[in-house]
């Protein structure tokens, strides 16, 4: 499924779970980590240390990447590591790129009851731009990560976003023996009256009922034959966080719609706040080019 993960890690102590569960997934998929930390050339980090020009940030990256390297040695992970200067996000999306990695795996500091994203965080900043999937994990003290997960959530629309999604969390089923779930949400919350009456509710159920269906057979070609398929009607993030508390469910694999060049956050997305909120691991991945 994975042959080689990137882990971009900061030093801060949202972290260390992420860094485990990498390690887990890696040890699943026979994975080689790359640990790399971005010293951040948006920030003054020059300083001076017995006379010698240095970049603090780089002297601190080094000591980040040795620590976890040594964690990763210790789980019997093969991994290397490297500190790179640029500006985080984008270094870390042209990074992997370039190395052609599988995944990037990053944590979001999500918050409950804040309905809106912190704008320039360098997590939801990678989900949009990577052409690469983006394993989030948000990291809350009360909660923790499942792995091997048991249970995988595939939300669908039927668009080319989602059905690569849908591919690739058919995998990632296939590969760990996993239940499915596919949801699709007839929308009956940001459509207004007039676009209401223009889409008749049956052919908006018969959209979405075709976009479940259609999962359901293509996980036929990954032998899986534990599918549960759902259409449901309301708020397309706030069912799918619904479906995820009810159903145990221990990773969601979705569609994003991220655009490169574009500075802002499209705040609707589904995916967007599906990552800031969701208790479990979301795997994001964009339509395919």
């Amino acid at each position: 499924m994975y042959d080689s993960i990137l882990l971009p890690v900061d030093g801060s102590e949202h972290g260390a779970k992420v860094v485990h569960h990498a390690a887990e997934l890696a040890q699943w998929t026979e994975a080689t980590i790359q640990v790399v930390f971005v010293a951040d050339t948006t920030r003054d980090s020059v300083t001076v240390v017995d006379g010698n020009v240095v970049d603090a940030l780089e002297r601190e990256g080094e000591t980040i990447v040795a620590d976890i390297a040594a964690t990763l040695e210790t789980l019997g992970v093969e991994h290397g590591t490297d500190v790179v200067q640029g500006s985080p996000a984008p270094t870390i999306v042209d990074y992997a790129e370039r190395y052609n990695y599988d995944l990037i795996v990053l944590p979001t500091h999500g918050r409950t009851g804040i309905s809106r994203y912190l704008l320039g965080s360098v997590t939801e900043k990678v989900v949009r731009l990577s052409d690469i999937p983006v394993l989030t994990a948000r990291m809350q003290s009360d909660e923790q990560l499942q792995f091997p997960y048991e249970t995988i959530l595939i939300p669908t629309d039927g668009s080319p976003a989602s059905t690569a999604a849908a591919g690739h969390g058919l995998a990632l089923a296939a590969t760990l023996d996993a239940t499915v779930h596919t949801l699709s949400v007839v929308d009956d919350t940001s459509l207004g009256p007039d676009v209401r009456s223009a889409i008749p509710t049956d052919e908006r159920e018969r959209l979405a009922t075709e976009a479940v269906e259609n999962v359901d057979a293509e996980a036929t070609e990954y032998a899986l034959s534990n599918v549960h398929t759902y259409v449901e009607h309301g708020s397309p993030a706030e069912v799918l966080k619904e479906h995820i508390e009810t159903n145990d469910i221990h990773a969601v694999v979705m569609g994003s719609s991220g655009r490169r060049g574009v500075d802002r956050i499209l705040l609707g997305s589904v995916a967007e706040k599906t990552v800031r909120s969701a208790p479990v691991p979301v795997i994001t991945v964009h339509e395919q080019s």
